[in-house]
């Protein structure tokens, strides 16, 4: 479970540190950054290149050296987004010290209509990360960057996420052109999908329309092949099982997972490669990026809860949801589902709904402890051999 080792937060010594923040684009990259004996910051447009800054960069140093200021640290910031992590490892290779802001965290001007330019947006980021680095406390969040190895690892989960919404989108389209010919109980994800489609009729017994027939046909065909994918995806990721050792750390929280009853190779996979090779302080951290934390309103005289902030991870929230109802059919004596009855008794409804996400949380942190401490859910069941 690699991971790049995280910078260590020291206060800047502003006369060696050049101070940057980027703008991210598919073509142009805008630099905004606070080089020494300099007060004001100045601006640069790059080609979107990582030798183009990294170019830039080294023209600042000896700038600076002429100036009779020596650079012993570089740091630059930029928001985390469709780039991806590449950029900050191509970065830290290099000896530059990357943090990746969590773009939900920054400060937002409040007015109705704001201006917005790369210019504005830089400036802004630049601030931050100042105000960052003084210590100041909750100015913005960082993203942790993960390695190459960890990113590749979870491709194998998101393809399958990807593949499955595809395949419901085209039964989904079958199921459409059958209902309006008034046709029911075909199914399309049995083997037998051809032989049901060739004795098929209208509701009067009149032959199936050739246009609709020959449209559903291409629409199996490419339904076979997602099948298939998934298939070779699925087998790939339960390979991880039937080792005969674990070969890191996170296939390892897999398999101590998969022992539980109710959690199979799916719920294993997607816990550990979307959360648990990351590092959390604690449980509220764990939870914030799930986004299963609560979000309070009180001011004035008025107090509610709005319920949770759905500011995370949302694949790994909509999965622990899942994974907690699944808990309470397959854990019922454990403690999780003790408390859950215990809480929502008789009423059901619009109250289970909202315990469920309760007990994700919980059951989330439960897990946790689990794979990292080795401590067992009150009440939980192994799997038999």
């Amino acid at each position: 479970m690699a991971q790049l080792v995280k910078p260590q937060l020291t206060a800047p010594d502003y006369d060696s540190t050049i101070i940057g923040a980027l703008e991210l684009s598919e073509k142009k990259w805008v630099l905004a950054v606070q080089v020494p004996g300099i007060k004001r910051h100045s601006r640069h447009v790059v080609e979107a290149r990582g030798d183009e800054l990294t170019a830039l960069i080294e023209r600042l140093k000896a700038r600076c050296a002429e100036a009779g200021h020596k650079i012993k640290r570089v740091i630059l910031t930029h928001e985390a987004g469709r780039d991806g992590f590449w950029l900050a490892r191509f970065l830290v290779r290099r000896g530059v010290e990357v943090h990746v802001m969590q773009p939900s965290s920054l400060p937002v001007d409040r007015r109705a209509r704001r201006a917005k330019t790369d210019i504005i947006d830089v400036e802004m980021l630049l601030r931050t990360l100042m105000a960052w680095l003084r210590g100041e406390p909750r100015v913005c969040s960082m993203v942790p960057i993960p390695s190459e190895a960890d990113e590749e690892a979870r491709r194998a989960y998101r393809e399958r996420e990807d593949l499955t919404c595809e395949r419901r989108s085209i039964t989904n389209k079958i199921g459409g052109i059958l209902a309006t010919l008034g046709v029911k109980g075909f199914k399309a994800l049995r083997r037998d999908r051809r032989e049901q489609l060739s004795s098929l009729r209208q509701p009067d017994g009149d032959p199936f329309p050739r246009m609709a027939r020959a449209r559903i046909e291409r629409l199996l065909d490419r339904l076979e092949l997602v099948l298939k994918l998934i298939e070779q995806v699925e087998a790939a990721r339960d390979a991880v099982l039937k080792k005969a050792a674990p070969a890191d750390e996170a296939e390892q929280m897999i398999r101590s997972l998969t022992d539980l009853r109710s959690i199979g190779p799916d719920f294993a996979t997607l816990l550990v490669r979307e959360a648990f090779v990351r590092e959390f302080r604690n449980r509220r951290a764990l939870g914030g990026y799930v986004g299963l934390g609560g979000t309070p309103f009180s001011s004035g005289g008025s107090s509610r809860e709005q319920g949770i902030g759905k500011d995370g991870n949302r694949r790994l929230r909509a999965g622990m949801v899942e994974l907690a109802w699944m808990w309470l059919r397959w854990q019922p004596d454990s403690a999780l589902s003790i408390w859950f009855r215990a809480r929502v008794g008789q009423i059901g409804g619009r109250i289970k709904k909202i315990m469920i996400v309760a007990l994700a949380r919980k059951l989330l942190v439960a897990l946790w402890r689990y794979v990292k401490d080795g401590v067992i859910p009150e009440g939980a069941k192994m799997k038999t051999a």
